[in-house]
């Protein structure tokens, strides 16, 4: 699977350190941007089926079993994911339930009801509207397909654990934020919220520096009456 380097990296860096200290603080600890999209968008789906609910390396190697049955250079067509025996696909690891996800979404694919290719010229909500509607995606696998494959710059998976983790320890809370606190301190992320998330996902990697004193950025003071604490350094 091949990946690209993301365009508007720079850009995005340079918004949110101006528009957050925060941010500015993990940037500087973690560094430039290295996010990089995952090329082949009936590929990147079929990836992030086979790897719901599993370990890194057994979904790698059940992930490249499922390819080697195809016995081609190239990653499998639709059609050919849709024409594959059930047995097979079950006997390189996959359960039931992944073999009739597959199956969904490549039957979709490969009859033209989702059309994979007129996502570029799409707004992010449609996008997610439609592939939610294959079995086994839902809204964080799309959203994360939306980050990854597709590069859109302003996604904020606000169901993400390890996002929700990562900005209650950098910004000093006694709890991990909810869904409307995240929307509300993720206003002055826009329009990069995506590079946002990735440098907070870093930022559990790293003990990323905090600003000791300040508050949450001014646009987002309806998170703060709801709950987000002043800016105190992390505990570790």
């Amino acid at each position: 699977m091949g990946t690209k380097p993301l365009h508007y990296a720079e850009q995005a860096v340079a918004f949110l350190r101006a528009a957050d200290p925060t941010l500015a603080g993990i940037i500087a600890q973690v560094g430039p941007c290295r996010m990089m999209l995952r090329r082949g968008r009936f590929q990147v789906l079929v990836r992030a089926i086979i790897f719901q609910q599993l370990a890194g390396p057994a979904a790698q190697a059940i992930y490249e079993r499922f390819v080697g049955l195809f016995a081609l250079r190239s990653f499998p067509t639709p059609q050919a994911v849709a024409l594959m025996a059930e047995e097979r696909m079950r006997a390189v690891g996959l359960s039931r339930q992944k073999v009739l996800y597959l199956k969904d979404l490549a039957g979709r694919v490969a009859s033209g009801a989702l059309d994979l290719a007129k996502f570029a010229a799409m707004e992010d909500e449609a996008i997610l509207k439609e592939l939610i509607q294959v079995k086994g995606i839902g809204r964080w696998t799309a959203e994360m397909f939306l980050m990854f494959n597709l590069g859109r710059p302003d996604v904020l998976p606000v169901d993400d654990l390890g996002l929700r983790s990562a900005v209650a320890k950098a910004y000093g809370m006694e709890r991990m934020p909810k869904a409307s606190e995240l929307k509300s301190l993720g206003e002055s992320w826009r329009p990069y919220r995506t590079v946002a998330v990735w440098y907070l996902w870093q930022s559990l990697k790293t003990k990323a520096f905090v600003p000791r004193t300040g508050e949450v950025p001014a646009n987002s003071a309806r998170g703060a009456k709801r709950g987000l604490k002043k800016i105190r350094q992390p505990l570790d």
